[in-house]
């Protein structure tokens, strides 16, 4: 009755639609360990929707509206539009208060889970898996070494963004 898509099979969307959940959560995860405002929920829902956002790309690009006398579906739109509302999701997991910035990293670590989320929606496993791998090793070595080496010599980056 219900056709998932003409162009990728059921299979393929589930996986793909999985694989950036999952990849997200590991980034959340790491959040919500360190008991950041944005964790494993928002970041999961994050790279969901954007692998959502890239599956309906394929299927603007690839399916009816392909032949559509004058129009010319562009894929690219819509992923600048999943960028931008992305980084709208982030700004608003920076705190300013005090002078001091918070939530820089998780707002990153935000707009991240949206690339995850990209690259498992088209396809791209190897990219988003390095994506998350890279991410960890970010948010867990270099905060290890930021909190080790940076916190008692009152550094910007130490009172600016704690990770």
């Amino acid at each position: 009755m219900f056709e998932i898509s003409p162009n990728l099979s059921i299979e393929t969307v589930v996986a793909r639609l999985a694989l950036a959940t999952f990849l997200a959560m590991l980034i959340g995860f790491e959040r919500e360990w360190h008991r950041k405002p944005a964790g494993l929920r928002t970041h999961m829902l994050v790279g969901l929707g954007a692998a959502a956002f890239f599956l309906i790309s394929i299927e603007f690009s690839l399916g009816p509206l392909k032949d559509a006398e004058g129009l010319s579906p562009d894929p690219t739109r819509i992923f600048q539009g999943v960028i931008a509302g992305i980084g709208f999701l982030g700004a608003g997991a920076i705190i300013q208060g005090r002078g001091n910035v918070r939530g820089l990293t998780t707002g990153a670590g935000i707009w991240v889970a949206g690339a995850v989320g990209l690259a498992s929606g088209g396809g791209y496993v190897v990219i988003a898996v390095m994506l998350t791998v890279f991410t960890l090793l970010i948010l867990v070595v270099a905060g290890y070494l930021e909190h080790r080496f940076l916190d008692d010599k009152g550094s910007d980056d130490a009172e600016a963004d704690e990770s």
